[in-house]
């Protein structure tokens, strides 16, 4: 059994963690498998990519088994976690979490590294971390402060306090909280809604905002002016302004 399932609907790529008995714990066996699912999403078909996972959960975090195993923690994070987190922010297309089970510690750090997030209302989100004597790694740290803001994350992600996705949601970790008999429904309709996007000008839209945590406002305002030169120049440009000139839904390919 792959550790590590893909599947294609049209212009989306759903990546499947596929250690269910082991609530998608990750080995390095998994970690491989998403390395390579990673570099299938590059393709310039895919037009938009779901990570899940397999069973009742989304990711438990590190197989806690394996991890005794490991050298030196710091060069593990390093050669296995570092490049998956990496190249999700690398890839210039959409990347949505379908988080339909358990969510905790690596496996939030891989959650929230993610452009959205949809919850069925079965998952929970746990930092994980803390509890084994740990601190947050894998960019749980980096991003969780994104979205929550110093003060909360620190709270949260020193406390190991578990949340239910409704509190996630209102919390701001996650975007849309669906019923499990629905999920599936939902998240395969968002995803697809994504794939029928401006696929460049959405990918160009990631770029900025990650550039913005660090950029002053000058430099800011020069990317988003050589980005918009960019997109003017492209045919889901041509195919929007006509479609707004023609009172008619836009066809864009990505392009």
């Amino acid at each position: 059994m792959a550790e590590v399932e893909l599947s294609r609907q049209g212009a989306v790529l759903t990546i499947t963690l596929n250690r269910p008995d082991k609530l998608n714990a990750f080995n390095r066996a998994l970690h491989k498998g998403l390395a390579g699912a990673l570099k299938e999403a590059r393709d310039a078909e895919v037009r938009a990519v779901v990570i899940t996972g397999a069973g009742r959960g989304f990711c438990a975090g590190q197989d806690l088994t394996e991890f005794n195993e490991m050298p030196d923690v710091g060069t593990g994070l390093r050669e296995t976690y570092h490049p998956n987190i990496l190249a999700i922010r690398a890839l210039e297309k959409p990347v949505l979490a379908a988080v339909n089970g358990v969510c905790a510690g690596a496996g939030l750090s891989l959650a929230v590294a993610c452009d959205i997030r949809i919850a069925s209302d079965a998952a929970s989100f746990v930092p994980g971390f803390v509890g084994i004597g740990l601190v947050p790694d894998s960019g749980g740290t980096y991003f969780v402060h994104r979205l929550l803001g110093a003060s909360r994350a620190f709270e949260w992600m020193s406390s190991n306090r578990k949340l239910t996705a409704v509190e996630a949601h209102a919390w701001g970790l996650c975007s849309e909280v669906v019923g499990a008999d629905a999920f599936l429904a939902r998240v395969a309709e968002y995803a697809a809604q994504l794939a029928a996007g401006p696929t460049k000008a959405i990918g160009m839209t990631k770029r900025l905002f990650d550039h913005a945590d660090h950029a002053t406002l000058e430099e800011q305002l020069e990317l988003e002016a050589q980005l918009q030169a960019v997109a003017g120049r492209s045919e889901d440009f041509a195919e929007g302004v006509a479609a707004f000139g023609e009172k008619r839904p836009p066809q864009f390919n990505g392009r």
